[in-house]
């Protein structure tokens, strides 16, 4: 990543370049075995599956 999109003009720049891949790679990429969906996508449908039963109590 960090070759592909250089030349960097400073250690902040490829420190916020490294952030937007990594925000990237962990919410937004499709995984294929939990069904072409993002992670972030698969963890608020874990978490909503919750919700219903902490009300009812």
């Amino acid at each position: 990543m960090i070759r592909h999109r250089g030349p960097w003009r400073s250690l902040e720049a490829v420190e916020y370049a490294t952030l937007e891949w990594v925000d990237c790679y962990n919410t937004r990429r499709l995984l294929e075995p939990i069904g072409n969906i993002p992670p972030a996508e698969a963890e608020a449908r874990y978490y909503a599956q919750f919700e219903p039963a902490a009300m009812a109590a």
